[in-house]
């Protein structure tokens, strides 16, 4: 088929020879296209949206043939979350809990626990009533020990392939979006569960923790003097073994109990000698638990970088563990085995995952608890340990070790769990208590009223597929067609209807209608036409309307669209032909048109063609339940309107001719009337028509105001003509001789008013000094006379008193300010004072003071500047400052861009305004604070980054952003801002004295070539809380 264009071509060749009052129906009906052939499948490739009877790739192919009834839902098989048959139940991760995870499955699977926490007593009574458990309530556990029995009996009995345990990680406080430290979560639990079960009665299951997991050691000191020997009993839950240049576990434990000399400034006092003397110390094991855990410090402070770094080294392990050669006391039963592996996935110590590989002490099977995931670890060579790390780079990847039958290398694995080695495995299982496996009972009937439901949606879904499959099959064959009555429906609702993954909504056809409610020839492209029995069904099932027949081919858009047409085609012959008439010149009996619209007439006569076409477009919006937004289009409508037509370039804003000959140019009569022809409603001004009167009144004003105002400029600058040049300036720190008075006006009113003498046509005159801004409330001055011979100078201007009085009869004074110099009195005769008038106000003086402080220290989002620094020399390629708008524009050109409208509060500026201004304490700090950034305004230079900060940010976050910016990281560098070191990561920018505009120096050490260490500070943006505020720490 042909392309689109070329089909909208063919559509409308006919209107070339065919005037529009001689459109017939079958010119009506070629310009729908009603009668172009249909494609047929296999052929078209794609459906072809210019051709209306083209049915071919709208989404039938999924319809076509058989379908797998699977795709007709996409419900996941209920089964799937069903538990297995002699499998453990999972754990939901619910963001970074997988350390919890791992450390519940290991606990579940010590049968020993498990039973003493089913013995402890439980407030599920309260819960339970006669007859059994309230269905209207739901079992929420009070105590920590009541989640774990919960969590405990839903793991052991749950139909579920994995369980939430939501409930018990709240009861503690934890935040599941924060990876915590394994190690440090198992320490604390196993203190706050012995201390909540050091309340129970039963022996059993207050002494559990300490039976199970508690062991005792000394540290026994040995004086190499008199042999005294020094024991300090301690107990543990677990031996925490430094793994560092070491490659067995035995040699860890070996380096843990390694005697220990303390020797020179480390000498031991002892107490038998009286005196400090050289000893040995070591650490001896008294007694093992039943559960022995080995914690392997993988995770380590590193010294140079300041955080956290994880050791990927391996470390080998046996399966059975012999602890007697380690005990104190031999004799005993200290042979071990294996039962769990904690694991951690990932190269860093702030990010990665846990899993463990625990032994279920009954099959003597080894599992992978892997979150919602566990696994049957089988195979002939069981590798304990091992699992594929998470984005670590193929370069640091080691040789693993090889290992002997019975041993195992791991570079995850960070604790090990021991339990003592026993003749027999037990035989009988944990019974789940009765309440527990009641409200286990009630969570599985849940379970499976889920299960049912999912079915039968499913079920429903594969009924709704099949009977939408046969719809398809049945009407699809009946779309087109051919010469029988038909109906358009657009293509949208048709691909719609063909779509299984949305519901089909009724047929909406508005937005494809005309201003005359029939079908826009325009959205042929987006419609299909389909037969007659066709739509009579679609209908029928679906609704909707309005129905286009045969008789919604609209004849009227199709005529105006023959006339735009012709009006194209003609549109070059009359270019040339009015070009060729504007080339003579006429005198006199002619029409007035704007030079501009004359530039532009064709293409404005272009778009005045198509604006009916996109008017209809705009006028429906609406299809299948797509809306145009209304303010758009109206925002659109506006910008349209403000767009000048033909010939209103001349119009004036009273609607008359334009005063200025310079913009129109007049044109014969002849060329007139062509351009008529495309503009009909273009404002039209024979030659003899006048300019407008209103404007000419107004530019006669204009031209009297600007010669009033050079007259005022120039008489100004002859009268103040030192002033206006900035020459021969009195100056307070080295006063001038010749006066002993000085008068004050603001640099402001200065400003403005040379503003004006150079440009009087540009600027409104300056009528009032303004004095009032240099003044508090109260009337006193806001300036000591040696502020104002330093920092206060940019604020002030000096006046010799000529000069004042020549201000004082060109301008409105409200306020008099000068500076008297004196000689001293009897007391000090030589000592010569200045006295202001007004006086100083020391109140508000210092309250200004202040509040210039506190805007200093209490900034938000200001701009600093950070160099970089090499070898105590800023990095820069010269010193020229960097291409910068504002930085290069003068202060007079943005004063400029101001509008007219823009005027100073402080300086009444319209004509014969005399009224006194009143200015308020926050408005003069405003002011100040105006001047103060305009004279302060930092330029930079290359090799300099500009931050956005507030004051209340922390060093350590400026940190970050200096990494982002120069890729430098924190502990790399060294910062400093007028020669003071900044150290304090915590303390915060306003307190540092990092003000705005300020400029600090970034010296950065040598970076350290650590992958790890890089991913590492990149996890350490945020302040690491550890288990802080969780109540792990609040028992």
């Amino acid at each position: 088929m042909a392309p689109r264009l070329q089909l909208e071509k063919a559509a409308w060749r006919w209107a070339e020879t065919v005037r529009p009052e001689e459109v017939s129906q079958e010119h009506i009906e070629t310009a729908y296209r009603i009668w172009l052939e249909p494609c047929i499948r296999g052929v078209c490739r794609r459906n072809c949206k210019g051709n209306p009877n083209c049915l071919v790739g709208i989404g039938e192919h999924i319809w076509l043939g058989e379908i797998d009834e699977n795709s007709f839902h996409n419900i996941d098989d209920p089964n799937c979350e069903r538990r297995k048959k002699n499998s453990f139940v999972g754990l939901t991760n619910l963001g970074a809990t997988c350390y919890v995870n791992t450390f519940l499955q290991v606990w579940f699977l010590n049968l020993e626990l498990r039973q003493a926490l089913y013995l402890c007593p439980s407030t599920c009574t309260d819960y339970m009533m006669g007859d059994g458990i309230q269905e209207e309530k739901d079992y929420e556990p009070q105590t920590i020990c009541e989640h774990l029995q919960y969590l405990f009996a839903l793991l052991q009995n749950s139909n579920r392939r994995y369980i939430d345990p939501s409930g018990f990680v709240k009861a503690l406080g934890l935040d599941t979006g924060q990876q915590q430290d394994a190690q440090e979560f198992s320490k604390l639990f196993m203190s706050l569960l012995e201390d909540t079960l050091s309340k129970q009665k039963n022996p059993d299951v207050r002494n559990i923790v300490q039976q199970q997991f508690c062991g005792e050691y000394a540290y026994v000191t040995v004086c190499n003097q008199c042999g005294r020997e020094s024991k300090l009993l301690s107990k543990f839950y677990e031996l925490e073994l430094n793994i560092q240049g070491h490659k067995q576990l035995t040699d860890c434990i070996s380096e843990f109990l390694k005697e220990e000399k303390l020797e020179g400034d480390n000498r031991y006092f002892c107490e038998n000698c009286q005196s400090k003397q050289n000893a040995t110390r070591k650490i001896r094991l008294l007694s093992l638990p039943c559960t022995l855990n080995l914690q392997l410090m993988r995770f380590v402070f590193d010294r140079q970088t300041g955080h956290k770094k994880k050791l990927n080294t391996y470390i080998g392990f046996s399966e059975i563990l012999d602890m007697e050669p380690y005990v104190e006391h031999k004799g005993g039963s200290y042979v071990y085995e294996l039962s769990a592996v904690l694991i951690h996935r990932g190269v860093s110590a702030y990010s990665g995952h846990y899993i463990a590989h625990v032994k279920d002490p009954q099959s003597g099977e080894w599992y992978k608890f892997n979150d919602e995931d566990i696994e049957k670890m089988e195979g002939k060579k069981l590798q304990l340990g091992i699992e594929e790390d998470l984005a670590e780079p193929s370069k640091s990847q080691t040789r693993k070790p090889k290992c002997g039958k019975g041993t195992h290398c791991s570079r995850n694995a960070y604790m090990l769990v021991y339990r003592l080695q026993t003749q027999e495995r037990p035989s009988t299982a944990v019974q789940v208590p009765a309440f527990l496996q009641e409200l286990v009972d009630r969570d599985n009937s849940k379970f499976e009223e889920w299960c049912v439901e999912m079915a039968e949606m499913r079920k429903q879904s594969v009924d709704k597929g099949k009977a939408k499959h046969e719809e398809v099959k049945e009407l699809y064959q009946r779309l087109p067609a051919g010469a029988e009555p038909y109906e358009f429906v657009s293509l949208e609702w048709l691909q719609k209807w063909l779509d299984e993954s949305t519901p089909t909504k009724p047929i909406d056809n508005h937005a494809c209608l005309c201003s005359h409610d029939k079908l826009h020839p325009d959205k042929i492209s987006i419609m299909k036409r389909i037969s007659e029995y066709a739509a009579d069904i679609f209908y029928s099932r679906y609704g909707g309307g309005p129905r286009l027949t045969v008789k919604a081919l609209c004849k009227e858009c199709v005529v105006e669209r023959c006339r735009v047409l012709r009006l194209k085609n003609q549109l070059n012959e009359d270019y040339k032909t009015v070009n060729n008439l504007l080339k003579a010149t006429v005198k006199s009996d002619g029409f007035w048109v704007g030079k501009s619209s004359l530039r532009s007439w064709r293409q404005l006569a272009l778009e005045q063609l198509d604006e009916q076409d996109g008017d209809a477009d705009q006028s429906n919006g609406k299809m299948n339940g797509n809306t145009l937004n209304k303010d758009e289009s109206k925002e659109e409508r506006k910008e349209d309107e403000e767009e000048l037509n033909f010939n209103e370039d001349i119009l004036c804003p009273h609607g008359e001719l334009c005063i200025s000959e310079n913009e129109r140019r007049l044109v014969s009569k002849e060329a007139w009337s062509k351009l008529q022809q495309y503009f009909p409603k273009a404002p039209e001004f024979p030659s003899s028509r006048e300019c407008c009167s209103q404007c000419k009144i107004l530019e006669r004003e204009g031209e009297e105001n600007e010669a009033l105002h050079k007259m005022i400029a120039n008489e100004q600058k002859t009268s103040l003509p030192n002033l206006f040049q900035d020459k021969n300036r009195p100056c307070l720190s080295n006063w001038p001789e010749e006066t002993d008075v000085l008068y004050i006006v603001s640099q402001f009113f200065v400003e403005e008013w040379r503003k004006f003498v150079r440009k009087p046509t540009r600027c409104s005159p300056v009528s009032s000094v303004g004095n009032s801004a240099l003044l508090c409330p109260h009337g006193g001055l806001m300036f000591t006379f040696a502020s104002m011979t330093k920092e206060d100078s940019k604020l002030i201007a000096l006046i010799w008193p000529s000069e004042w009085q020549m201000i004082q009869k060109l301008f409105v004074v409200d306020h008099v300010i000068k500076i008297t110099r004196t000689e001293g009195g009897d007391a000090s005769p030589s000592e010569t004072q200045y006295i202001s008038e007004p006086k100083l106000c020391p109140e508000c003086r210092e309250g200004l003071l202040c509040q210039q402080q506190r805007d200093l220290r209490e900034y938000t989002q200001a701009t600093i500047y950070v160099h970089k620094v090499v070898d105590n020399k800023k990095v820069m390629k010269d010193s020229a400052p960097e291409l910068n708008v504002s930085s290069s524009e003068t202060e007079e050109d943005k004063e400029e861009a101001k509008l007219d409208g823009e005027k100073d509060p402080d300086f009444n500026q319209s004509n014969g305004g005399t009224k006194r201004q009143k200015i308020s304490h926050q408005n003069y700090i405003a002011y100040q604070k105006q001047v103060i950034r305009r004279s302060m305004r930092h330029r930079k230079v290359r090799g300099e980054k500009a931050l956005l900060v507030s004051a209340n940010q922390t060093l350590k976050e400026l940190k970050i952003q200096i990494m982002h910016a120069f890729s430098v990281a924190p502990f790399d560098q060294n910062l400093s801002i007028d020669g003071k070191i900044l150290s304090d990561d915590c303390a915060t920018l306003g307190t540092l004295g990092v003000i705005p505009e300020s400029v600090i120096l970034l010296k950065a050490d040598e970076p350290i070539a650590d992958y790890a260490a890089m991913d590492d500070v990149m996890q350490v943006c945020m302040p690491e809380e550890g288990f802080k505020g969780t109540g792990l720490l609040g028992h």
